[in-house]
């Protein structure tokens, strides 16, 4: 079991930036591969950007450029940096681990709730 908590949301203006955090705990943080989703108000939850326990990352296109992904696996941390934040960004944020192997072992923080707006 990993438990997953997020942290770094808030309300930020148009062009401004953020740096969400994951903490994970109760399991090997190396073996998993980690990611973060995004759900508006109106929409389906989304993929935003993973990297894989061999660091090899993936975005979604409407975030090139952008945001950055990043983790530490010493200290069980997952980052997503955002920079250049647009109103279309705001969503609450979640982090998920997935077993780079057993994929039925798929675990999902809370959410962080990120609201781009002047």
């Amino acid at each position: 079991q990993v438990q997953l908590v997020e942290s770094g949301g808030g309300l930020v203006q148009p062009g401004g930036s953020l740096r969400l955090s994951c903490a994970a705990s109760g399991a090997d943080f190396s073996v998993y591969n980690m990611g973060w989703y995004r759900q508006g108000p109106e929409d389906l939850r989304e993929l935003v950007a993973t990297i894989s326990s061999s660091n090899v990352t993936n975005y979604a296109d409407s975030v090139i450029g952008r945001f950055t992904i990043s983790r530490d696996t010493w200290n069980s941390m997952l980052y997503l940096q955002m920079n250049s934040l647009k109103p279309e960004d705001t969503a609450v944020y979640y982090c998920n681990a997935e077993h780079r192997t057993l994929r039925a072992l798929d675990f999902w923080g809370q959410g962080t709730q990120v609201t781009v707006s002047s």
